[in-house]
C-alpha cells in the first residue's frame, strides 16, 4: 500500500500514538458537563493542528469537543459517496490515564510481559492473542496506568492513513471525513453529534481489537429499575411492623441465578446483571442491565426479573415493587444491513491488506450503534487494542500498521467501486 515519503515532516504511526497516549483525556461518569472533562480539549486541539498541517482546511473543534475535518475527493472521484472514520479521544475513567508511560517490548518471544512498575504483568496464559504477536513489538503502559490504545490507537491509525494519502497525490479516493469524539467511555460520545450536518453516507469506528476483525453487531440493551417498597418505623418499636426494603432488595439479588450472568456468558449469549443498589428502609432501587443480541429475547428477560421481584416480595409480606424498563440501544446489525456496501467493502479491504476477515461481536454498546440508529451505518474495524480498561492493556505495532493499511484499502475500494 502507500508508503511514507523519506524525510517526511509528519510523525510516524507509533510516534503519533505515543504522543496521544501521554495526553490525559480520562472522561468522568459523575460530571454534569459536556464533555465530562475539559482535558479532552487538550488532545482535540492537538488533532486540529495536525489535520490542518495535512491540508484539511476545514479541521476544527466545536464547543462539544467534536473534532471534524474533510479530505476532498481526488480528481474524477467527486461522485464517490462520502465515507468517514471515527475514533474517540477519552479513556476509561476507572483506571488512571494520567502520566501514561508507553513501554516498548521489542521482538516479543512469548511468555508473560513484565511491566516496570508495581510488579504487574500481562499473563500469556490469559492472553492467547499474544501468540500471534511473536517476533513483533508490543506496547504497554508501565503498570501504573492504562495505556489508552482504546482508542488512541484508532486516532493514530486514521491520522497515519491521511498522511500517506496526502504524501501520495496519485492515490484515487472519494471524499473522506474524520471525526474524533469525547466521552465514548461514559456513554455520551454521540450525544451532540449531528449526523445530517456531518454528511457521510457510511462511517467506520476504528475501535476494535484483533487484526482482520470487523464488528457489525452489538447487544440490544435495556435496563430494569426495580424499586422495592417497605415500611419504615423507629427500630426500637419495629417488631411485627417494619418491612425493610433493603432486605427485600437483597432477597431479590440473591434470587438472580449465576446462569445467564456476565461472569458465565460469552459469544452470542445475553445476560442479566445487577449493577447498583441504593435506598433505605422505605424504598430501595436495584438497577439491572438486560442484554441480548436478539431483540426478541429482551422481554423474556424483563419478565423473569419481574417474576423474581414477586418472589422476593412474597418472602416479606406487606412489601411491594415497581418495575420500570428503560430502552437504551439496539443491535446495530439491523441498521447496517440497510447499507450492505458498508460491510462488503470493509471485508474486501481487509482481504486486500493481506488478512482473512472475520466478523466479530461487540458485547457492549458503541458510538457506532447510536450513529447507525441515527441513519449513519457504522461498522467497527480493528485497531489492535487488547485488554483495554485495565493496567494490562497492550497493542501490537504490527496490528496498528495493518489497521492503517485497512483504512487506505477501504478508501480505495469505495473509490474503485463507486466512481
Amino acid at each position: 500500500m502507500l508508503q511514507r515519503k523519506p524525510g517526511s515532516p509528519f510523525p510516524g504511526l507509533v510516534d503519533r500514538f505515543v504522543t496521544y497516549a501521554k495526553i490525559h483525556t480520562t472522561s468522568s461518569e459523575s460530571s454534569e458537563t459536556y464533555p465530562s472533562t475539559a482535558r479532552q480539549f487538550d488532545l482535540a486541539r492537538v488533532l486540529v493542528g495536525e489535520l490542518l498541517a495535512l491540508g484539511l482546511t476545514d479541521a476544527a473543534v466545536d464547543e462539544h469537543c467534536y473534532v471534524t475535518a474533510t479530505l476532498p475527493a481526488s480528481p474524477g472521484c467527486e461522485k464517490v459517496p462520502v465515507i468517514a472514520f471515527i475514533a474517540h479521544m477519552d479513556t476509561y475513567p476507572d483506571v488512571s490515564g494520567e502520566n501514561v508511560v508507553p513501554t516498548f517490548h521489542h521482538d516479543y518471544q512469548g511468555g508473560d510481559l513484565l511491566l516496570p512498575q508495581n510488579g504487574r504483568k500481562i499473563v500469556a496464559a490469559e492472553n492467547a492473542y499474544l501468540e500471534k504477536c511473536i517476533g513483533e513489538t508490543i506496547i504497554t503502559a508501565d503498570g501504573t496506568t492504562l495505556l489508552g490504545a482504546d482508542d488512541k490507537a484508532g486516532i493514530a491509525e486514521i491520522l497515519d492513513a491521511l498522511t500517506r494519502i496526502r504524501e501520495n497525490p496519485d492515490f484515487r479516493h472519494g471524499p473522506v471525513k474524520v471525526a474524533f469524539t469525547p466521552d465514548e467511555e461514559v456513554g455520551g460520545g454521540t450525544k451532540h453529534f449531528d449526523v445530517a450536518k456531518f454528511g457521510a453516507k457510511v462511517a467506520y469506528t476504528m475501535d476494535g481489537g484483533q487484526r482482520g476483525e470487523v464488528e457489525s453487531e452489538t447487544f440490544c440493551a435495556d435496563s430494569a429499575v426495580v424499586t422495592f417498597v417497605g415500611r419504615d418505623i423507629h427500630p426500637g418499636y419495629a417488631k411485627d411492623k417494619m418491612i425493610p426494603s433493603v432486605k427485600v432488595a437483597g432477597a431479590f439479588v440473591a434470587l438472580l441465578p449465576r446462569e445467564g450472568a456476565p461472569e458465565t456468558t460469552s459469544g452470542r449469549e445475553g445476560y442479566i446483571h445487577p449493577i447498583s443498589i441504593k435506598g433505605n428502609t422505605s424504598e430501595t432501587e436495584v438497577t439491572v442491565l438486560i442484554r441480548d443480541f436478539e431483540l426478541s429475547e429482551l422481554k423474556p428477560k424483563a419478565d423473569h426479573i419481574g417474576a423474581l421481584a414477586e418472589q422476593a416480595c412474597a418472602q416479606w409480606p406487606g412489601s411491594s415493587f415497581r418495575l420500570e424498563i428503560k430502552e437504551y440501544y439496539r443491535n446495530m446489525k439491523y441498521d447496517i444491513a440497510r447499507e450492505p456496501r458498508a460491510m462488503d467493502y470493509a471485508l474486501e479491504a481487509i482481504r486486500r491488506a493481506g488478512m482473512v476477515p472475520h466478523l466479530g461481536l461487540i458485547r457492549g454498546g458503541t458510538d457506532g450503534a447510536v450513529l447507525s440508529a441515527k441513519g449513519l451505518p457504522t461498522p467497527n474495524i480493528f485497531t489492535g487494542e487488547q485488554d483495554f480498561h485495565g493496567y494490562g492493556e497492550w497493542v501490537c505495532v504490527r496490528d496498528m500498521e495493518l489497521a492503517s493499511d485497512t483504512i487506505l484499502h477501504v478508501v480505495s475500494v469505495w473509490a474503485e467501486k463507486e466512481s
